[in-house]
C-alpha cells in the first residue's frame, strides 16, 4: 500500500462544510499521541474502492459508518461532511499519473473519540491510498483456514459491550488471526463461534453456495453487514440468494465459497483447511463485473 493524499477534518460542527476539510501532506502527523484511536482503538472506519474517479457504494459505507459510531456511542457523523471529503479524495486519487501500473486507489475514512485528555471532540481524517489490483487473486483464489472467534453465536444479545458488528479501529485480534493463517500456510481466515456458527473473515464477508443458493451469515450473529456482499447479491438476479445461519459443516458441503471486501471484490476460496475447493470462475467473474460497475 502507498499513501496518496490526506485530508484532516474539523468535526467540531462550528466550521462550514468546505472550511472543515483541510488538505495535509500524508507524510505529516495529524494525530496526537494521546488520541484514543491510537491508545485504545476507540474509533470507527470505512474503506471504499475508487473506480472511474468515484468511491463505490459510498452511501452504503456512510450508513455503516453511522451504524458503527452508534454502536460505539460516538457522536453521529456529519454525513454530508464525510461524503464531500470522500468524494474530493477519490477525485484527487484519480489524478492521471498518480497511480502506478497494477495499482488501484481506495479511500479510508476514520473517526476516533478524540484526545484522551482534551475534550475537544472527535478526530477525523480521510486517506487516499494505492493498493494492488485484485484481478490476479480473483482468478487464482485464496487459501483459507477456519478459526474459533472465541464466543457464542448470541454474543450481540448477551454481551453488547463487546461491540461485535461495529467496524472499529481495534483490529489487533483480526491481525493476529491473519498471522495465524500465515503460520498455517494460508492467506485468510473464516471465523466461527465457539458453538459452531459461521461468521466472517477478519476483513471480509463470507458467501457460500449451497444447493444452488448463495448464502451469507446474518448481522445478528455479530458480523459486519457486508456492503460488497449486498451489492453482489443485488446484481446476480438469476441465482437465489439468502441471508441465513450457516454452521461449520455447511462450509464443507458448500460447492463454492467467496470472501468479499471493498478493495478486492469477490475472491474465491480455492483451499479450506488444506482441502482443495473448486472455483466457479464464471460466477466469480459475473460477481466482480457487477461490483466493478457499481456507483454511489
Amino acid at each position: 500500500m502507498r499513501a496518496l493524499l490526506l485530508f484532516r477534518l474539523d468535526l467540531s460542527g462550528a466550521s462550514p462544510l468546505e472550511g472543515s476539510i483541510h488538505p495535509v501532506d500524508p507524510r505529516e502527523p495529524i494525530i496526537r499521541a494521546t488520541d484514543l484511536g491510537v491508545n485504545r482503538g476507540d474509533g470507527v472506519f470505512e474503506t471504499a474502492v475508487v473506480r472511474g474517479g468515484r468511491p463505490q457504494a459510498l452511501e452504503a459505507h456512510l450508513t455503516r459508518f453511522e451504524r458503527s459510531a452508534a454502536l460505539m456511542e460516538l457522536p453521529a457523523p456529519r454525513r454530508e461532511l464525510w461524503r464531500t471529503a470522500v468524494l474530493r479524495a477519490a477525485a484527487a486519487a484519480s489524478t492521471p499519473g498518480l497511480l502506478e501500473e497494477g495499482e488501484i486507489a481506495s479511500i479510508k475514512f476514520v473517526m476516533t473519540r478524540g484526545d484522551e485528555y482534551d475534550a475537544a471532540g472527535p478526530t477525523g481524517w480521510v486517506l487516499g491510498f494505492a493498493g494492488s489490483d485484485p484481478s490476479a487473486v480473483r482468478m487464482s483464489g485464496i487459501r483459507v483456514v477456519v478459526l474459533d472467534r472465541g464466543y457464542r453465536h448470541d454474543v450481540m444479545q448477551t454481551s453488547p459491550w463487546l461491540l461485535q458488528g461495529a467496524k472499529s479501529l481495534a483490529y489487533a485480534v483480526n491481525q493476529a488471526a491473519l498471522r495465524e493463517a500465515a503460520r498455517r500456510g494460508a492467506d485468510d481466515v473464516v471465523f466461527v463461534t465457539g458453538d459452531g456458527f459461521v461468521l466472517e473473515g477478519p476483513r471480509s464477508t463470507l458467501i457460500a453456495r449451497i444447493g444452488g443458493e448463495l448464502v451469507t451469515p446474518p448481522a445478528e450473529l455479530g458480523v459486519l453487514p457486508g456492503t460488497t456482499q449486498a451489492d453482489a447479491f443485488a446484481g446476480i438476479t438469476d441465482v437465489p440468494t439468502r441471508i441465513g445461519v450457516l454452521l461449520r459443516d455447511d462450509l464443507e458441503r458448500a460447492d463454492a465459497l467467496w470472501l468479499c471486501s471493498s478493495t478486492r471484490g469477490a475472491v474465491p476460496v480455492r483451499q479450506l483447511d488444506g482441502a482443495e475447493r473448486l472455483i466457479d470462475h464464471a460466477l466469480t467473474a459475473r460477481m466482480n463485473a457487477v461490483l466493478d460497475a457499481r456507483e454511489d
